[in-house]
């Protein structure tokens, strides 16, 4: 099914592409033929992904910018089709999330994630999609949700509204950008072990909770989100449109709101366990 060449005629944005599950579908979706642009804000691990995958025979290229300024992307997307080819797909990764009871969220906290998730999505979708209208040859859009993104959750409020406004431009550009050749889907990932938001969401202890919380006994491994993704972006699901993939071994069936569980601790514990895992200043 994976075949080498299977994304030959692809060249791919992803956004938050330097790490996490970004780096795993930006390595993947190379090893499979695609040229991967990737951008992010950090150049260190923009440089290492791009890196990796030339010395895997891949071709990528790498630019900095800020998702939430508009005109950053476009000067990115400018650097990198010049490097590479015009994008004919656009992965939205980039992302920000963390834990805190929504009364003691400040605005800009709240400003952060939103202008992060939402509006960065909003950003790359809108430049590559205007570019994709104008040149007439169609394009892809692929954007990682989460379940919570349909259900909403306890704690995470910032995602959990940011999310669903991705989700809900996803079904709403899969109807409307059709006419012009555009394709628009999502991914709902479950866990998967990653550095960053999932290190920084979880406990040791919590981690294994949570593995009992997924029926298969497991949390993801990130090439499995990786081969969905190429999936979704290949000549194979051409017909696959407004729909939002869920890949989580089944919890979200099971449990329901993924943070719901912190509502049975006394509050205040809750709250400074929160406290405790917030990443250190410096």
């Amino acid at each position: 099914m994976y075949q080498p060449d299977m994304l030959t005629q692809q060249t791919i944005l992803i956004t938050g592409g330097g790490t996490g599950l970004g780096r795993a579908m930006a390595e993947r979706l190379a090893g499979l033929g695609a040229r991967v642009g990737i951008l992010g804000r950090r150049t260190e691990p923009l440089t290492a992904t791009v890196e990796a995958i030339q010395q895997a025979g891949g071709r990528a290229a790498w630019a900095s910018a800020d998702v939430r300024d508009p005109e950053q992307i476009a000067a990115a997307i400018d650097q990198l089709e010049e490097e590479l080819e015009p994008f004919t797909s656009l992965v939205n990764n980039a992302a920000g999330n963390f834990l805190a009871p929504s009364e003691d969220l400040s605005p800009k906290a709240f400003d952060a994630v939103v202008q992060i998730v939402l509006y960065g999505t909003y950003n790359a979708t809108m430049d590559l999609g205007r570019r994709w209208i104008e040149r007439g040859d169609g394009g892809q859009i692929l954007s990682i949700v989460t379940t919570y993104a349909w259900m909403g959750s306890s704690f995470v409020l910032p995602s959990a509204c940011a999310k669903a406004g991705v989700l809900a431009m996803t079904r709403s550009l899969a109807v409307e950008w059709a006419t012009y050749g555009i394709r628009s889907n999502a991914i709902a990932p479950g866990p998967f072990p990653t550095e960053g938001a999932f290190s920084r969401l979880a406990t040791p202890e919590m981690l294994e909770v949570g593995k009992k919380a997924v029926p298969v006994g497991r949390f993801g491994d990130p090439g499995e989100l990786a081969d969905l993704a190429a999936y979704l972006l290949s000549p194979m699901a051409t017909y696959v449109n407004g729909e939002c993939v869920v890949i989580d071994g089944g919890e979200w069936l099971k449990n329901g709101q993924e943070f719901s569980k912190y509502t049975d601790m006394p509050r205040a514990q809750a709250k400074a366990l929160m406290q405790s895992m917030k990443p250190k200043k410096g």
